[in-house]
């Protein structure tokens, strides 16, 4: 299945860093994102846009991970050519990944 079946995402940005939420529709399913949905296989995921380390935070009462990747914006909204310069997109794109 993927991930936006189970789960919407939000993100946020801050110079060259993404920070992209995960958050559970039905918290039953929390342990399953969280057991499929690690830093590395979201460092994977975004290989080709995130050059730095990709950091997991667990937030069980709410049913959420957050992720915060480095290196990830192109330099950042100033210094960035992307058309997508605050990274909106990213979190659309994690909801495709397949557990």
């Amino acid at each position: 299945m993927k991930l936006w079946e189970i789960a919407h995402s939000r993100t946020g940005d801050k110079g060259n860093i993404s920070n992209v939420s995960l958050i559970a529709y039905d918290i039953k399913d929390y342990e399953l994102i969280k057991e499929k949905v690690t830093p590395e296989v979201v460092k994977e995921w975004f290989k080709d846009i995130v050059k730095g380390e990709v950091k997991r935070y667990e937030l069980p009462q709410l049913g959420a991970l957050n992720f915060v990747m480095y290196d990830a914006l192109g330099g950042g909204v100033t210094r960035s050519l992307a058309l997508d310069k605050h990274g909106k997109s990213l979190s659309s794109y994690l909801l495709d990944i397949e557990i």
